[in-house]
C-alpha cells in the first residue's frame, strides 16, 4: 500500500458512512421541518383572526367616495332686482319697521344678548336672534359656497333660482296694496326664467328655489284672498319649492325647518351643545310660549294657557302677547331648557317656528295637529313620531282631557329616551354659521340640498321622463 493509503482508506470509509448516515436522517429532518412550517401557519392564522375586522380592513385602501355623486348645482346669476336690491332696500320691506337688522349677518340677524348664565359662555357667540322669514338669504349665501356647485350648466343636475320670493311679497301682504302689486315680482322672475335654455329643456323639472314664507302666502285663488298667486302661475308648476311650511298634497312643496337662533361654528359646537342639553337639570314638566288669540272663536291657545296656569307649578308660561317674543328672547330659551315637554299648537298657520326653538333646547314637543310637523318635515325629523314627540288630538283637549295627566304617564326612562332622539336630530334642524358648512356634520341646509339632488336624479329615471 502506498504511503498514506491507510489514511485515505479511513477518510473514504468515514465519508461513505457520513453520507449514508445523512441519507438515513433526511426523512426525519424533513418531517420536523414540515411540522414546523404547518404550526407556524396555524399560529399566524390564529393571530390574524384575533385582530378586529375593522383593523384588518384598513390594510386594503377604500376608494374615495364622490361627495357630489348625487349631482351638481348650477346657480343662476339673476338680475339684482330679484335678490340683492331687496336687501339693499331692507328698510322698505315692512310697512311698519325696518327689516335691515333682521336680515343682517347673512340672514342670521343680530347677535343674541342676555344669554350669559343661560347657555355655556363659549357658545354664546353661536346664538343670534334670527328672523323666521330669513331662510332665502341663508340658503343663497350657503349655496354659493357649496362643494357641489358648478359653473358649467351642462354638468348640472339641479338649477337654483336665488329669488327672494318671501321678501318680495312681504311688503305687499298688508295695507291697501293690490293683487297686481303682490304678483309683480313673481311674474317678472318667471318671465326671466322661461327665457333660459336649461329651463326650457326640462320645463322646470330640474329647477328649485327657496320661498322663505309659508306656502299659503303664494297660493291666492281669488283676487279678494290673501297673498300672491305665485305658485299657480305658468312656469312655477314643476319647480321644486323649499318653504318653511308646505302644502302636504303638493309634491313640489318641500317643508324645511324654520331658522332658529342656534348657528354652530363647528362640529365641536354641536357636540358641546348636545352634551349641555342632555345633562340639563329640568325642573318643569311642560311649558307653553305663546299668546292667546282673543279675536279667534274657541281659541285653542287659550285652552292651553289655562291648563298650563292651573298645573300647580308643573307648567311654565311665556306670555308672547304683542311682539315680546319676536325672533326669540332669553326667557323663551331658558323655559325650553328647563322643561321636559313644550306645547306646540298650530300658529297663524299649521306650523310655527317655536317647534324648532323647543327641540334645539332638548325639550320634547307636544303636537295637537298632524300637519304641524308630521306632514311637513319628513327629511329632517325621525320617521316614528312617537320616538321624539307626544300627540294629543285637539278635540280631546277641547273635551276636557288633562295635558298634565297625559304627560305624567311617561316614565323618566321614556322621557330620557325621547329626549335623546330629539338631541340626535338637532343637527338636522339648525343652520350652521360657516358659509361652506360644518366639517363632517350635515345641517338642515345640507339635508335639504341633498334631498333636492336625489329627487332630480329620480326625475332622470324612465318613469319621470320629462324630455
Amino acid at each position: 500500500m502506498p504511503p498514506n493509503s491507510s489514511s485515505a482508506a479511513i477518510y473514504s470509509t468515514t465519508k461513505t458512512n457520513s453520507s449514508s448516515s445523512s441519507l438515513q436522517l433526511q426523512p426525519f429532518s424533513f418531517l420536523w421541518l414540515l411540522l414546523f412550517i404547518v404550526s407556524l401557519q396555524v399560529t399566524i392564522l390564529l393571530m390574524a383572526r384575533a385582530v378586529p375586522f375593522y383593523n384588518r380592513r384598513t390594510h386594503f385602501p377604500n376608494p374615495v367616495s364622490d361627495p357630489c355623486s348625487s349631482g351638481r348645482i348650477f346657480v343662476y346669476n339673476l338680475p339684482l332686482v330679484f335678490n340683492q336690491e331687496l336687501l339693499d332696500n331692507c328698510h322698505e320691506l315692512d310697512p311698519w319697521n325696518s327689516r335691515c337688522e333682521a336680515l343682517s349677518n347673512g340672514g342670521l340677524g343680530r347677535k343674541a344678548t342676555g344669554l350669559s348664565g343661560v347657555v355655556p359662555e363659549e357658545l354664546i357667540p353661536t346664538w343670534y336672534w334670527t328672523d323666521q322669514f330669513a331662510m332665502e338669504v341663508i340658503y343663497h349665501n350657503r349655496i354659493l359656497n357649496h362643494k357641489c356647485r358648478t359653473m358649467e350648466p351642462d354638468s348640472a343636475t339641479a338649477f337654483y333660482i336665488p329669488f327672494y320670493a318671501g321678501l318680495a311679497v312681504g311688503k305687499y301682504l298688508w295695507s291697501n296694496y293690490t293683487t297686481k302689486d303682490r304678483d309683480r315680482y313673481c311674474e317678472m322672475i318667471l318671465d326671466w326664467v322661461r327665457d333660459q335654455p336649461y329651463w326650457n329643456r326640462s320645463d322646470g323639472w330640474d329647477h328649485f328655489t327657496t320661498m322663505g314664507r309659508i306656502t299659503w302666502d303664494f297660493r291666492r285663488s281669488k283676487n279678494e284672498d290673501w297673498g300672491s298667486r305665485c305658485i299657480y302661475m305658468p312656469g312655477m308648476r314643476n319647480i321644486t319649492r323649499l318653504l318653511i311650511e308646505r302644502n302636504p298634497w303638493d309634491y313640489f312643496d318641500v317643508g324645511v325647518p324654520y331658522p332658529s337662533g342656534f348657528h354652530p361654528r363647528s362640529d365641536s359646537d354641536i357636540f358641546q351643545w348636545q352634551y349641555f342639553v342632555r345633562n340639563r337639570q329640568r325642573d318643569t314638566l311642560f311649558c307653553f310660549a305663546g299668546a292667546p288669540r282673543g279675536a279667534v272663536k274657541n281659541d285653542f291657545r287659550g285652552l292651553l294657557l289655562n291648563q298650563c296656569m292651573n298645573a300647580s307649578g308643573l307648567c311654565r308660561v311665556v306670555d308672547c302677547a304683542g311682539t315680546r317674543c319676536s325672533n326669540g328672547t332669553s326667557a323663551i330659551l331658558e323655559t325650553f331648557l328647563d322643561s321636559d315637554f313644550c306645547l306646540q299648537p298650530r300658529g297663524d298657520s299649521f306650523t310655527r317656528r317655536s317647534i324648532f326653538d323647543c327641540m334645539v333646547a332638548g325639550s320634547i314637543p307636544v303636537f295637537f295637529w298632524h300637519r304641524t310637523a308630521y306632514l311637513q318635515y319628513q327629511w329632517f325629523l325621525p320617521n316614528d313620531p312617537k320616538s321624539y314627540s307626544v300627540f294629543i288630538h285637539r278635540d280631546e283637549v277641547k273635551n276636557g282631557a288633562s295635558i298634565q295627566s297625559v304627560l305624567q304617564r311617561y316614565s323618566r326612562e321614556e322621557v330620557k329616551k325621547m329626549r335623546e332622539k330629539v338631541i340626535e336630530f338637532i343637527p338636522k334642524i339648525i343652520y350652521a354659521k360657516p358659509e361652506n358648512g360644518l366639517e363632517s356634520i350635515k345641517d338642515a341646509f345640507d339635508v335639504a340640498i341633498d334631498g333636492v339632488l336625489k329627487r332630480n336624479k329620480e326625475h332622470e329615471q324612465p318613469g319621470y321622463k320629462w324630455k
